[in-house]
């Protein structure tokens, strides 16, 4: 791949600091840590879900108001990826990386000690900022480190933290909330972010900035063949996550579960583990196939959280369907993250680290539009709706992942 050959022209220009790991080996150490700066981002942004209840009564406002420090920290994101982006090319990537996971350590902080609904979405905000320097190069930065060979798997790696979060982060966060408050949750990502801080400062090899003019214009980038097609797929696909995912904690008081929400989250985390192991050993071969396979898992398991929705709790029986739609979700959501950024960034080539920014922009933007749409859905038509709106919406994410048969979602790569 063009990206490939471009990103290992370059490594071999730079002194043995810079020089990714040798052949055969994958840098376990760095990329653990890059897999829990994935960590610190994706659970500071989907922690609220697990607390939403506690957030919403401590700072007056409504379960739905308190869903939108979903969509604010995502607007911070997809406002800002690109541009800081291109403004942060020719940075050092750990110092990049440093200044990010910086970010959230005070976001957190400030998030935690807020008695005011106004200063936590603006802290919000701020982590979201954060969060789009870190997604604009976490990527990236694992492909280079790694040996070509091993690139696919240097990124399932580094996105481990996604269902770590999930899996562990967000049920941990919930219990925690639940014992001892949200603010304590929130305080924990500050421990754990200053405690990131010296791990990335030990562990990770730095690397150099793009040299002026390096990066494809975004014009440019959208006309590379395949590129489009990923993107639009993305921006669909997470926003039928977040539309449901966001308000996890709502519908399941919908259905009289409501002390079940860390039970779910941990069953849903544990599948999204499942899946990303799965996806890392079988992505170099297979992207296309997996990605078809997650959504319709994704589907499935929209259909069966609609039966419980509809059924409007029938006793006993909505814990086990739950339970098994958060296993296929799960599993099929888990590879969601490694496969659509290896996709784009195979399709895009020389322009991979452009077409990587505009992923992760349109990722939060679709988290944002979706934390929208699921509280005007659960203002409106109640919670009942929301595994109903997934559905219609995966509808046109196969007919794209189907059709980029060619570029995109290559049947063969």
């Amino acid at each position: 791949m063009a990206n490939h050959t471009t990103a290992a022209a370059r490594s071999a220009a730079l002194p043995a600091t810079d020089t990714p790991a040798p052949s055969g080996r994958l840098p376990l150490l760095a990329l653990l840590a890059l897999a829990t700066a994935v960590f610190v981002t994706s659970l500071t942004e989907t922690l609220p879900a697990g607390v939403l209840p506690a957030m919403s009564a401590d700072l007056g406002v409504g379960e739905a108001a308190m869903g939108q420090s979903v969509t604010v920290y995502a607007l911070g994101t997809a406002l800002t990826a690109v541009p800081l982006a291109a403004r942060t090319a020719g940075w050092r990537r750990k110092r990049l990386l440093l200044t990010s996971v910086a970010g959230f350590a005070a976001a957190n902080t400030v998030t935690a000690f807020s008695s005011s609904y106004a200063l936590t979405m603006g802290a919000r905000f701020l982590a979201g900022v954060a969060a789009g320097v870190a997604w604009a190069l976490l990527a990236g930065y694992a492909r280079r480190i790694a040996p070509p060979h091993l690139q696919g798997r240097a990124v399932a790696v580094a996105m481990t933290g996604i269902p770590l979060a999930l899996s562990l982060g967000v049920p941990a966060g919930t219990f925690l909330g639940e014992a001892v408050g949200w603010r304590t949750a929130f305080t924990a990502m500050t421990v754990i972010a200053v405690a990131l801080l010296g791990w990335i400062a030990l562990a990770v090899p730095d690397l150099p900035g793009e040299a002026p003019g390096g990066r494809a214009p975004v014009a440019r980038t959208l006309k590379v063949p395949g590129v489009l097609p990923v993107l639009a797929a993305t921006f669909t696909l997470v926003l039928a996550h977040t539309v449901l995912y966001t308000y996890v904690a709502a519908y399941l008081g919908h259905l009289g579960l409501a002390g079940s929400t860390g039970l779910v989250l941990l069953v849903f985390g544990a599948a999204s583990l499942a899946g990303i192991w799965f996806t890392g050993r079988h992505i170099d071969r297979r992207l296309r196939i997996l990605t078809l396979a997650g959504t319709l898992l994704f589907a499935v398991a929209a259909a069966v959280l609609a039966v419980p929705a509809a059924a409007f709790a029938v006793p006993g029986g909505s814990t086990a369907l739950v339970l098994t739609a958060a296993v296929l979700w799960g599993f099929g959501w888990g590879g969601a993250p490694t496969l659509l950024q290896t996709a784009v960034a195979d399709a895009g080539g020389d322009a991979a680290d452009t077409a990587q920014t505009m992923l992760v922009s349109l990722w939060n933007a679709a988290m944002a539009a979706g934390g929208l749409a699921g509280g005007v859905l659960l203002d409106g038509l109640g919670a009942r709706a929301l595994p109903w709106t997934v559905l219609v919406l995966l509808v046109p994410v196969v007919a794209l992942v189907a059709g980029a048969r060619v570029h995109g979602f290559p049947a063969r790569r």
